[in-house]
């Protein structure tokens, strides 16, 4: 069995969390780069120009790809070889997000209640824990912050079989033209189908963070996420809602089994700074 300390682990989700609010993953600056040369709108493409010098500017200066350094998205595939020694796994998550945004110098944006009085816990902690028991004795980490502007125009929406494929691109498009500019496309959309509400909200998380190079593995999935794609870029929202071709940069769709009587939709958008970065311990 091996032994993971919680020191270690820490230490890890602070260099996480400054490398992905100021480093733009290399799959989205090629992505933008295809999309600049393919926009024929040209205030797009003088809008894809300046989210690529943004970029550029904030991995060489190490400064926050965007003000909105988001609250702290955290996937974890724990080994199930995989003994943590010298404190708790979550605590030792959330002293990585503190270091990484007090000494990293990222806007602090988490409320500690979200109704009545809304104090910030100035450290932007607790991060959002999705945590996986998975064979093997490795610790994998993804840390993806989420932005206010993107994740406020999320949508779960409860199908019944019978909507079909029909039924999930109303959902999709719906939710992509209800954002419009206001989640600062170019997109990278993530569709959750199944599962029950809350799962099929992850499933979208879970998309919304993957490489942008990345396939669903089920051709037929594979298909749609194409195919959603296109639809997507057909409505002319364009590059931080102008007009254009680049309303979304890659459609991701995750599913799991659900109910006989269900086919729960979740739809969850990443901005252009569709921020993300790993390690594995």
């Amino acid at each position: 069995m091996k032994e993971i300390n919680v020191e270690d682990i820490a230490r890890a989700v602070a260099d996480l969390a400054v490398r992905a609010c100021c480093r733009l993953p290399q799959d989205m600056v090629d992505g933008m780069r295809r999309a600049h040369e393919a926009e024929p709108s040209p205030v797009g493409k003088n809008i894809l120009e300046q989210l690529l010098e943004n970029a550029s500017i904030a991995a060489s200066d190490g400064i926050p790809i965007c003000q909105d350094t988001g609250l702290a998205v955290i996937f974890a595939d724990v080994g199930q070889d995989v003994r943590i020694v010298g404190g708790a796994f979550e605590d030792a998550v959330n002293e990585g997000v503190r270091r990484g945004y007090v000494d990293g110098y990222l806007r602090k944006s988490c409320v500690a209640e979200p109704l009545f009085d809304r104090k910030n816990t100035r450290d932007n902690t607790p991060a959002v824990i999705h945590t996986r028991l998975v064979p093997g004795d490795s610790l994998r980490l993804r840390l993806a912050p989420k932005g206010a502007g993107s994740e406020n125009k999320s949508v779960v929406k409860m199908l019944v079989p019978a909507d079909g494929i029909e039924g999930v691109r109303k959902v999709v498009l719906d939710a992509v033209l209800a954002a419009g500019p206001n989640s600062c496309p170019p997109m990278v959309v993530g569709v959750g189908l199944g599962g029950t509400m809350e799962m099929a909200a992850i499933c979208a998380k879970r998309a919304a963070a993957r490489d942008l190079e990345s396939r669903n593995h089920d051709p037929r999935y594979a298909a749609f996420e194409e195919e959603l794609l296109e639809l997507i870029n057909k409505t002319g929202i364009g590059p931080q809602g102008l007009g254009g071709l680049t309303t979304a940069l890659k459609v991701h769709v995750e599913w799991a089994p659900t109910h006989i009587a269900s086919l729960p939709v979740a739809v969850n958008i990443n901005c252009h700074a569709a921020r993300h970065a790993e390690v594995t311990l």
